[in-house]
């Protein structure tokens, strides 16, 4: 399969025969376009602007936007309820995070995560091959809180999100240098990122920065 990153919290997941589009965004709440995709599924983590706007994707047969066990054209996924904040949702409401088996790889999107993970979603959660994770703060949670839950998840490889692409450091989020200073980890930047199910390595964790498609 093959894992491009649209931008902000959104990512084409592309399987051998169906395909999935995390959080796509209205593009003048990001500011960046957003590309004309297709995919078989949407999931929408929560209901703000920039995540939501599904109908910017072409071709959908399910729009999944809440927790639940989804099963769609040889994709299986299973939403996990969770808080955009660390007040059970009091100041920006609920978040779901979502986990995805497409072509034998596990795959979790975390949304605007928000706090921490208590050890219960942890466990829900499972093995995962590929984390995306947001690590730009003020909206969700910051680098050094995205490093201790990614070590409590211990997946093979990360993918940072939801940051300030801008470079110009005029965003309200940071960008994503504080959260893979705080893994301690040399990351990769590729294009797009091409995985085989069993050809991960045991190694390690590996971070991966991906460009805008």
């Amino acid at each position: 399969m093959d894992i491009y990153y649209l931008g902000h919290a959104s990512f084409h997941l592309k399987g051998k025969d169906s395909s999935v589009v995390t959080d796509p965004f209205d593009p003048k709440a990001v500011g960046i376009r957003f590309p004309r995709v297709s995919a078989t599924v949407v999931t929408v983590s929560h209901e703000h602007s920039d995540h939501n706007s599904s109908k910017l994707v072409g071709g959908v047969k399910k729009v999944i936007s809440g927790p639940g066990e989804y099963e769609i054209e040889g994709v299986s996924i299973i939403g996990l309820p969770s808080f955009h904040d660390e007040k059970k949702g009091v100041e920006r409401g609920k978040n779901t995070i979502y986990v995805y088996e497409i072509d034998k790889l596990r795959l979790c999107h975390l949304g605007d995560l928000g706090h921490k993970l208590d050890e219960a979603t942890v466990t829900a959660i499972g093995e995962i091959d590929v984390l995306m994770i947001p690590v730009g703060g003020f909206y969700t949670i910051d680098g050094k809180l995205a490093s201790e839950v990614t070590a409590s998840i211990e997946p093979k490889i990360v993918i940072p999100m939801h940051y300030d692409l801008s470079g110009r450091g005029k965003n309200p989020l940071a960008d994503e240098k504080a959260f893979i200073k705080e893994l301690g980890i040399p990351e990769k930047r590729e294009k797009k990122l091409s995985l085989k199910a069993g050809s991960l390595a045991d190694e390690g964790l590996e971070v991966v920065v991906l460009d805008i498609a």
